[in-house]
């Protein structure tokens, strides 16, 4: 599954670089038709990580997998097909919609298999995946210095290509055992009553919508850095690339010995705490950056990146975590589909975060930083005591489906 996480990554690396810009130059849009199939087949990629989720509750897991990794191949390989607005829309849709169910299918795959080692198998993961992005990123900027129409749709090719190589690989994986099927005896106690809907879960679903407000660090590199930095009088306008490299570097060594810190359900909800402090810290230090000259500039957007790294890291281990934890066994699938949601929904509306706190300035900045601080309050006081109704129960025997 390691190998399949640094294939496809490679691969949407390939494409994530140059996707708006095959659009605009080989498929021949508009600027606002382009941002239009963004935010389409965005939105219906949002139903990916919820029924994806469902599905797997009821099928074997590596076989929905494998299908994914097939819709998300041929919706690439049908972009080379046409340049008519309505189909393009229509296939990248289904690539959309592939890649966000494929997205909660793996973490599911991983619970399943790593069990208590689960948090050390997602800092891992994500080491290897952005390893992946920085490899298919690279590869594309190579490929780009040729700039022709054959050259983007080589990168296409090479999208759906990894696609395929990763369904090859997970046909070769064993199906997880299923926590959905468990052994009772009658010397265990009756387990509390617990929702298998996650829709009807309000714990659960208030939990998710702090998670979305958590997920505002992706909206800061993709958007909040660039923008910021090139609207400043005083940042170098170089610094925004760099300071990417920087946060990609920065999780490949990093992510794994931070994963420690958060090993079990209850060292991952008191990781909150500081990483309330690191959002806090990386909006004053934006805010800070518009004070000064040049370098007051760029000491500060490389303080406040390293500080949104930092909460990056920390909230990708509490998050696969008390995702799991807070889930039932029964309905793991449906419940980590909806809180694949999350990541989902910030996509949308973390855009426009970023933007009201440049609009707004250093203030702006401040209030941004301090408000996802205090969401990360109200998480750690949110779990408490569904975590502790959790902790009383005995975990059922797992059968493999082998």
């Amino acid at each position: 599954m390691l190998w399949i996480a640094l294939v496809d990554r490679t691969g949407s690396g390939l494409w994530a670089a140059v996707s708006v810009l095959y659009f605009t130059y080989v498929t021949g849009l508009s600027v606002a038709q382009v941002g239009t199939l963004a935010a389409v087949s965005g939105a219906i990629g949002i139903a990916g990580a919820p029924l994806g989720g469902r599905i797997a509750d009821r099928l074997p897991l590596t076989r929905v997998l494998i299908s994914l990794q097939i819709l998300r191949a041929l919706a690439s390989l049908a972009l080379l097909t046409t340049d008519n607005y309505a189909l393009l829309l229509a296939f990248s849709a289904a690539g959309s919609f592939g890649d966000r169910a494929a997205n909660v299918l793996t973490k599911l795959y991983a619970t399943r298999v790593s069990g208590p080692d689960r948090v050390r198998y997602q800092a891992v993961t994500r080491t290897v995946a952005n390893a992946g992005w920085a490899l298919g990123g690279l590869t594309a900027a190579a490929a780009l210095t040729i700039g022709t129409t054959t050259a983007y749709q080589w990168l296409l090719t090479g999208d759906a290509l990894s696609f395929v190589a990763a369904a090859l690989l997970t046909a070769r994986c064993a199906e997880p055992p299923s926590p959905a099927r468990t052994i009772a005896t009658s010397k265990d106690p009756a387990p509390t009553a617990r929702p298998t809907n996650p829709w009807r879960d309000r714990g659960y679903l208030a939990y998710v919508a702090t998670e979305t407000v958590l997920f505002l660090d992706d909206a800061v590199f993709k958007v909040g850095l660039p923008l910021w930095i090139a609207h400043s009088d005083q940042a170098p306008h170089g610094l925004a690339p760099l300071l990417m490299v920087l946060n990609n570097l920065m999780v490949v060594a990093l992510q794994v010995p931070l994963a420690r810190f958060g090993a079990t359900t209850a060292a991952a909800r008191s990781l909150l705490l500081p990483l309330s402090a690191a959002f806090a810290l990386g909006g004053v230090a934006m805010a800070l950056s518009a004070t000064g000259g040049a370098f007051t500039a760029t000491l500060f957007l490389t303080t406040s990146a390293v500080a949104f790294t930092v909460a990056e890291m920390l909230h990708a281990t509490v998050s696969w975590e008390l995702s799991v934890a807070l889930a039932p066994g029964t309905a793991q699938g449906a419940y980590l589909g909806v809180h694949g949601l999350a990541q989902s929904v910030q996509r949308s509306i973390g855009p426009l975060a970023v933007t009201a706190a440049i609009a707004t300035g250093p203030l702006g900045w401040t209030a941004f930083g301090a408000t996802i601080a205090v969401t990360c309050v109200f998480q750690h006081h949110l779990v408490r005591d569904r975590l502790s109704r959790t902790a009383l129960s005995v975990p059922p025997v797992t059968v493999s489906e082998h």
